[in-house]
């Protein structure tokens, strides 16, 4: 709990306009992409450094825990204040700092909504690669911090592949400087990797360089149908195969489809096992090419049917579906567990027939879509967590699942992180010893353990 005389002295820092306190406000930032529900004793919108660290500081000294925030769209429960304490938002942060056409970087602040810098950049023919689906509402920051791939990782990489530097301020407040402008840098430890994907747990960032690229010519978009998801991933293996890179290869199952087709404006067969959507960009003169070859070996794969988007309106369209696939997933059961597994490309087909098996012994709906080209597959276990059998059969299938995931040399979390969700089940993937340097790491970046509480790491390691 907050005191109130450590409240009057937040209201000093940042101004009694930019701290909130009441009950009713606070409720805005007691959740989160997980609908989990944890109330803060506070939020504080601090503008610059100085007020960051000076809070910081504030709560090293007294020991209330502090969560950064961004948009609250993360799905594994990093920006939820388990203990309490004092959210911290960033969304004063909101400036595009500088756009550098000659040496192709960008500065921003953590606020800068995703989509915002896509769009300030494309506008002079530059490009910044990465692509959450939650890109219109999710800031910069909280990319960072989750590292977020998205749609386009299969070609262009996930967050962190574009990530140069940071303003960062320290638990102890202490702001430091990490990283470079420039595409070269090995001065000592890369402390710039190793906070992203750090979930707010070591440091607040506060301002991010990142690299850019230049806007690819053109781009086209197509569909592809299958009987089944076998056929589809075996697809995807072959088209990779053939040395075609996609700039987006997105699958949706059978159950997707079906509660995406309203939206997709689709004639979709009723045969149809599986949906394709398929991305590619570069030089116009080649495109075509290309789109003939993808064509070719869907059909061989076993496509129903191939279609390309005649305009870019009509494409958008379709990806506007695929972004829309997670939430359109409550048609079938009114809550859900989200996992974003990684499994070798070659293993999708094994891993969605485990998917089937696992549905069928514990009378649950698994409907599955993801980024088919790298190999990470959403799962979605639907349940209705209001019956206790439905949640202890979902949770029995989770821990299954992330057995079967690492068995096969898969990975629990490509892009979602580990949060409070999946924090029991992080010894399972990198053991007692991995557990242990974690920890040490946290408790050098801050030692007395104020920075976002309770996540990553299973039980009271970082409390």
């Amino acid at each position: 709990m907050i005191q109130g005389n450590i409240v009057e002295q937040l209201c000093r820092i940042v101004g009694a306009e930019h701290l909130i306190t009441d009950r009713d406000a606070l409720r805005e930032y007691a959740s989160d992409g997980t609908k989990l529900q944890f109330f803060p004793d506070a939020v504080a919108s601090p503008k610059n450094n100085e007020q960051v660290s000076q809070i910081l500081r504030l709560a090293t000294h007294t020991g209330f825990p502090v969560i950064p925030r961004g948009a609250g769209s993360g799905m594994s429960g990093g920006a939820l204040p388990v203990k309490g304490g004092l959210v911290l938002s960033m969304n004063r942060f909101d400036r595009i700092l500088l756009i550098d056409q000659d040496n192709l970087i960008a500065k921003v602040e953590p606020g800068v909504i995703t989509a915002h810098l896509q769009e300030a950049v494309e506008k002079i023919g530059l490009f910044y690669p990465p692509d959450p689906a939650s890109l219109n509402v999710s800031t910069m920051g909280g990319n960072l911090a989750e590292c977020a791939g998205g749609l386009r990782t299969v070609k262009y990489g996930v967050t962190r592949d574009y990530v140069l530097g940071l303003t960062v301020v320290l638990p102890t407040g202490e702001i430091l400087k990490t990283g470079v402008e420039t595409m070269k840098g090995v001065v000592g430890y890369d402390l710039t990797r190793l906070l992203i994907g750090s979930e707010g747990t070591l440091a607040v960032i506060t301002a991010i360089t990142v690299r850019l690229l230049p806007k690819p010519e053109s781009k086209k978009t197509m569909t592809a149908f299958f009987p089944d998801v076998s056929s589809a991933v075996t697809t995807v293996s072959h088209m990779i195969r053939e040395k075609i890179t996609p700039t987006i290869l997105e699958l949706l199952d059978r159950l997707c489809l079906d509660c995406v087709r309203e939206e997709m404006n689709l004639s979709i067969p009723a045969e149809v096992g599986a949906m394709l959507l398929i991305e590619l960009d570069g030089r116009e003169i080649f495109l075509n090419h290309e789109t003939e070859k993808v064509r070719r070996i869907c059909s061989l794969g076993g496509a129903y049917r191939f279609e390309t988007a005649s305009t870019e309106q009509e494409a958008e369209r379709l990806w506007e579906a695929r972004r829309k696939a997670s939430p359109s997933l409550y048609k079938l059961k009114p809550h859900k567990i989200s996992e974003d597994i990684v499994v070798p490309r070659t293993k999708m087909g094994e891993l969605v027939d485990y998917l089937g098996e696992l549905g069928s012994r514990y009378g649950l709906p698994i409907p599955a879509f993801g980024h088919a080209g790298d190999g990470n597959i959403h799962v979605n276990v639907m349940l209705d967590k209001n019956k206790s059998q439905d949640l202890q059969k979902a949770n029995t299938l989770v821990k299954e699942l992330f057995e079967k995931v690492l068995e096969m040399g898969g990975t629990i979390s490509g892009e979602h992180g580990i949060g409070i969700t999946k924090a029991p089940y992080l010894e399972m993937e990198i053991g007692r010893a991995g557990l242990e340097l974690m920890a040490r790491i946290k408790k050098a970046f801050d030692p007395r353990g104020i920075l976002n509480p309770g996540k990553i790491f299973p039980g009271s390691q970082n409390s």
